[in-house]
């Protein structure tokens, strides 16, 4: 791994970085990834209401996920999509997980800095939270954007027999429908906008092989990097918070005991 920074965590499958995700990117040599995901702030975090468990509670996030104006969240996600294009293999591909709150931004930003969007994946949650203002439909789906480079006669990784596989032996679709992150996920401690696993498998068990290194650049709890260990493959996660990489090491940690 050519990494010109310090690890916070470090082994041969699993690797965090405890610094500003640009920073970090600066500091990887071009061309090191196979696969990105990325699930970046939603700039949702403007003091509303949601209900959890039962309870009605806030919707902020924390300071990283404040809402902020168009002109600065289109120049944020254009910043960081520019250096993971830098980072990923001109072979490799991109997986960002948004909302209405992001996701438009996101797909403009792809194309501008040099990608195709490959597919549309929505997330249908079986169990999302009710609507406490009942003024909307009830949020209930979430858009993952799986995207390559645009270049001419360069092959990226689908794994189409083994999503066929997983789909009863049918072309799996581009709606994926599981429930919200399981508490059995989560005894390590919890982090707000936590993936499924079953999301995370899918994603890397489509798009690469084992062994290939995978990076997270907004990695919270490290679901991508479980995933990624549990699968046979390598992972480098960057946040800001040391928090949550002390939650990512426990969750490898209880993943590498099991």
């Amino acid at each position: 791994m050519e990494y010109r920074g310090k690890f916070y965590y470090q082994n041969d499958s699993f690797s965090l970085i405890n610094d500003d995700t640009f920073n970090a990117l600066n500091n990887f040599e071009t061309s090191m990834f196979d696969m990105i995901f990325a699930d970046p702030p939603y700039f949702l975090s403007s003091n509303g209401i949601t209900c959890s468990g039962g309870k009605m509670v806030s919707v902020s996030k924390g300071s990283w996920d404040k809402s902020v104006t168009l002109e600065e969240k289109h120049e944020f996600n254009r910043k960081w999509i520019k250096e993971c294009y830098r980072v990923l293999k001109d072979n490799g591909t991109i997986w960002i997980s948004g909302t209405l709150h992001n996701i438009y931004s996101i797909g403009m930003s792809l194309e501008e800095k040099g990608f195709k969007i490959i597919n549309n994946i929505t997330w249908q949650k079986t169990n999302p939270p009710p609507n406490l203002a009942c003024k909307t439909f009830t949020h209930s789906t979430e858009t993952i954007l799986w995207a390559k480079k645009d270049l001419k006669n360069v092959k990226y990784t689908f794994n189409y027999d083994i999503m066929k596989e997983l789909n009863n032996n049918k072309q799996m679709k581009d709606v994926w429908t599981t429930p919200l992150t399981k508490p059995s996920e989560k005894k390590c401690g919890k982090h707000p906008t936590q993936k499924p696993l079953e999301i995370l498998d899918k994603i890397i068990l489509a798009s690469t092989n084992e062994n290939d290194l995978i990076l997270d650049p907004f990695c919270g709890s490290s679901t991508t990097g479980v995933s990624a260990v549990n699968l046979k493959r390598r992972y480098i996660g960057i946040d800001n918070s040391k928090e949550y990489l002390d939650l990512s090491v426990r969750r490898y940690k209880e993943m590498e005991k099991n």
